[in-house]
């Protein structure tokens, strides 16, 4: 009776364990189908936007579409150079396991041209010489025996030698076939350069085109209010698509006011509330001049709520902390997360850069509560690394 209690037991808690698995996966499969739906309403508002800046200005589209090329070639050249460098690592390490073998190889040779050597010198009645030369049957049946040793430890060798000629040729295969892909490596890193120069240059002459129709314009000022126009237009459309999907942490975004690291290591180029374009306008962020290419990291906890380009912020990545906090980094060189990715202080999320028309590399970092900017100086005081 106990036993089939027992066996009861274990099927009912088999059963609760697969239904536990079963509704589990059915709850990873609803938060995809969530995530998906999030990131198709964020890809037709960004479609919408890009449809208005097109039909205010079609240099903007333009400089875009060379913004967004550069950004995919650079991260396509990144791959090739970590490719190059682990290929090279791995070609060193079987050209010193090939001279390890090659040294194993001489050694067990000369011990195999030793041993022959020997036999050569005792002649080829070797066998004969021991049945004749000894008369104690004792002694005889121990050189036999020796000799039975000695021949199989020859062949032994042999065998050896033979399977070692036979791992370094292997070995001497793939080196060739490692040295072969550096050699394409290097050939596309030189020809992925190549169209990275020619849409720079192409670039270039975007910006040039443009800044001559604002400055013939002179619309600089009503140009950067209608940036600042979708850029609010976003956060106010991306707070209400995720609105359904609150972020909740133990340890909320509010509570460490003046205790956030900085997003990368500069210099302070634009301050939050400074004037921009005759005191018209001011900062809603600070700029902050860095070294192109190093990489920008998550101030808290968070969601990428937006990881695309925008027109004025260049490649921008926006981050959602939860109660109506986000985090705005522009000017990117490249994006590092997609949509819905979840962050932690100090991830990597984008590499800085020039983009949005910029002249020298940089990050824009900018807070804002809803609609509202803030100044980051309140809430960001800590140096990266520090």
């Amino acid at each position: 009776m106990k036993r089939q209690i027992v066996m009861v037991l274990a099927l009912l808690a088999g059963t609760a364990a697969v239904q536990a698995q079963d509704s589990q996966g059915e709850l990873t499969k609803v938060k995809e189908r969530e995530l998906e739906e999030v990131r198709e309403r964020i890809s037709a508002l960004k479609k919408s936007m890009d449809a208005g800046a097109a039909e205010r200005d079609r240099l903007t589209g333009e400089l875009q579409e060379l913004e967004i090329a550069i950004s995919e070639q650079r991260m396509r050249l990144k791959e090739i150079e970590r490719e190059q460098r682990y290929t090279t690592r791995k070609k060193q390490q079987l050209d010193e396991e090939l001279e390890h073998r090659e040294a194993h190889l001489d050694a067990e040779s000369t011990a195999l041209a030793a041993q022959v050597r020997a036999a050569y010198m005792s002649g080829s009645q070797e066998k004969i010489r021991l049945l004749l030369n000894q008369r104690d049957p004792a002694t005889l049946g121990r050189l036999m025996a020796y000799y039975r040793y000695l021949n199989d430890y020859r062949s032994q060798n042999i065998e050896a030698v033979i399977e070692q000629i036979r791992q370094l040729e292997e070995l001497r295969g793939k080196i060739a076939a490692e040295a072969a892909r550096l050699g394409d490596l290097a050939r596309n890193r030189y020809a992925e350069l190549g169209r990275l120069n020619e849409s720079q240059e192409e670039r270039t002459a975007v910006l040039v085109a443009l800044r001559k129709k604002i400055a013939s314009e002179g619309r600089e000022v009503e140009r950067l209010a209608d940036q600042e126009k979708d850029l609010t237009r976003l956060i106010a459309e991306l707070t209400s698509i995720l609105s359904d999907y609150p972020i909740s942490s133990e340890q909320p975004f509010s509570e460490y006011k003046g205790r956030l690291t900085w997003p990368v290591a500069g210099t302070l180029l634009h301050d939050f509330g400074q004037p921009r374009v005759g005191g018209k306008l001011t900062w809603n962020g600070v700029v902050l001049a860095a070294p192109r290419g190093r990489e920008v990291r998550a101030v808290y906890h968070g969601r990428v709520a937006f990881a695309d380009w925008l027109s004025g912020m260049g490649l921008l990545v926006i981050v959602d902390h939860g109660e109506g906090y986000m985090t705005l980094y522009g000017y990117n060189e490249t994006i590092l997360k997609n949509v819905g990715d979840w962050v932690a202080p100090g991830d990597a999320i984008a590499t800085v850069g020039d983009s949005g028309g910029q002249s020298q590399a940089g990050l824009y970092f900018e807070l804002r509560r809803g609609a509202q900017p803030v100044n980051p100086r309140r809430w960001v005081t800590r140096r990266p690394g520090g």
